[in-house]
């Protein structure tokens, strides 16, 4: 099925028009930009375009912004579905195993006892006879990237801080126990077993869990399940949904609780991780997966088509290009129009681009650094001719892609930094999945004698003015334990 989307030109010469094509061909257009290209005063307007583009002299940049972030808001549209997922939450608390096969054949629609609940080892000796030997080499090569980045940059105990009679220190130690939430739906995402579930190997976990939804048989996806296995998950739950977020985090007969739940899902998946924040650490509350590239006049027009599109392809997904230059803008339209008719799922994807999609044209480079760290995208591509020259500018960001052959692809899949990052303008205060969000900080502190007495006063100071007297007498009784007996 072919996307029905026309795309029609306009030639102008000193603001004249002179020639309209209706609808206008590719090899039309490329014989057109060479001509502009060329030193030529004639100026393409297109008509019927895929994305919106904002002009930001023309608009109030930051109101544009606003209702962007408002159609993408992930908590403003979760209240109308709470009763649902509290009322999920409640009775999987209860009632256990029974709410979780009831929610199954509600949700899932499909029909499971408890004691089909957790995936048998021959299931996955299975999967591994269903999948290719290529597959298998590139999960263990993405494995090995990963496992080498995160022990990277994962923080070590330091040297104590010592002063006269002082010992500060600091002791980091895994969670015991994490839960994976992998979602199902249309993809098997292997990849997002590997972004949540190796970081805490590294990191020392000693149980993980991971549970996600069945297909109306009662099976997993085999790429899941190989995925799952060679990056070292413990036990696996065949339960989605916001089910199974309140059996990661109570428990119930069959699925053990954990300390720690990670993973994507959807709006009731993300909306039971807030609800049962406290009982467990959750990681983040992602929402659509979004995408906004820094494209500067020689930035390659195609490069930047497929890397709109490939956000746009996760249904629902946002692409936002910021760019200077109008020529690119125009190259980048029919880009779009030619590749999205070679896309597998260019219905759904079309549907979401012109959704979602917006192009923002700026006077200048440093107008787009601005929208960017409005925005604060959770990728950020930069596509210009020294990327890294505008590294130092860049405020807010779940991650950064520089150069043109650094698709956001490579960090889904194979670079290394986990893939679970903030959305929805949270990477301005909040980062990406990594080995130390699977850490806990303990401060160790130790006093002699003289150095608490060294700062006695100054707690008794301290402690006086907040009417805390307990705390003053458990100083002094330490440095004058006659101070208050007969």
């Amino acid at each position: 099925m072919k996307v029905k989307t026309k795309l029609y030109l306009s030639i102008f010469l000193d603001n004249t028009l002179i020639k309209k094509y209706n609808p206008f061909s590719y090899n039309k257009l490329k014989g057109c930009i060479q001509h502009i290209r060329r030193g030529s005063h004639a100026s393409l307007i297109f008509e019927n375009v895929i994305m919106r583009i904002l002009r930001t002299w023309k608009c109030k940049i930051d109101n544009e912004l606003v209702k962007i972030k408002q159609e993408l808001s992930l908590i403003d549209g979760l209240s109308t579905r709470r009763e649902t997922v509290l009322k999920i939450i409640h009775d999987v608390r209860e009632r256990g195993d029974k709410a979780i096969i009831n929610f199954s054949k509600r949700f899932d629609k499909v029909v499971l006892s408890p004691g089909k609940l957790r995936v048998k080892e021959r299931e996955i000796d299975a999967a591994y006879s269903k999948i290719s030997p290529p597959f298998i080499k590139s999960i263990r090569k993405a494995i090995a990237n990963i496992q080498a980045y995160q022990e990277h940059i994962k923080v070590r105990n330091v040297n104590p801080l010592k002063t006269k009679g002082v010992t500060l220190d600091t002791m980091y130690s895994p969670v015991d126990s994490v839960g994976v939430y992998v979602p199902g739906g249309a993809a098997s995402y292997p990849s997002t077993v590997l972004m949540n579930t190796v970081p805490a190997k590294i990191a020392g976990v000693n149980k993980i869990i991971m549970t996600t939804p069945p297909a109306k048989d009662g099976t997993i996806p085999p790429e899941r399940l190989i995925a799952a296995s060679e990056s070292g998950v413990n036990e696996i739950y065949k339960v989605g949904g916001a089910q199974a977020i309140a059996a990661l985090a109570f428990g119930t007969e069959t699925i053990p609780k954990v300390d720690k739940i990670v993973g994507p899902g959807n709006a009731f998946v993300t909306l039971a991780k807030k609800e049962i924040f406290g009982y467990a650490g959750i990681d983040i509350l992602a929402g659509p997966s979004e995408v906004l590239i820094i494209a500067d006049d020689k930035a390659n027009p195609s490069f930047v088509a497929s890397d709109l599109l490939s956000q746009a392809e996760h249904t629902p997904g946002i692409s936002i290009l910021v760019t200077f230059s109008e020529l690119l803008v125009k190259e980048v339209q029919l880009e779009l129009k030619q590749q999205l008719s070679k896309l597998k799922r260019r219905t759904d994807t079309k549907k979401y681009l012109d959704k979602f999609g917006v192009i923002f044209l700026a006077k200048n480079i440093d107008k787009c650094l601005e929208i960017a760290n409005a925005f604060a995208p959770e990728h950020l591509q930069i596509m210009t001719q020294n990327p890294r020259h505008l590294l130092s500018s860049i405020k807010h960001a779940g991650a950064i892609f520089l150069g043109s052959y650094t698709p956001v692809a490579v960090g889904d899949y194979i670079a290394g930094p986990s893939h679970v990052l903030p959305t929805s303008g949270t990477a301005r205060f909040s980062s990406g999945l990594s080995v130390n969000d699977f850490l806990k900080r303990t401060s160790v502190i130790s006093y002699s004698k003289s150095a608490l007495m060294d700062v006695c006063n100054d707690i008794v100071e301290i402690s006086g003015t907040e009417g805390l007297d307990a705390h003053t007498k458990s100083v002094e009784i330490r440095l004058n334990p006659n101070k208050d007996k007969p």
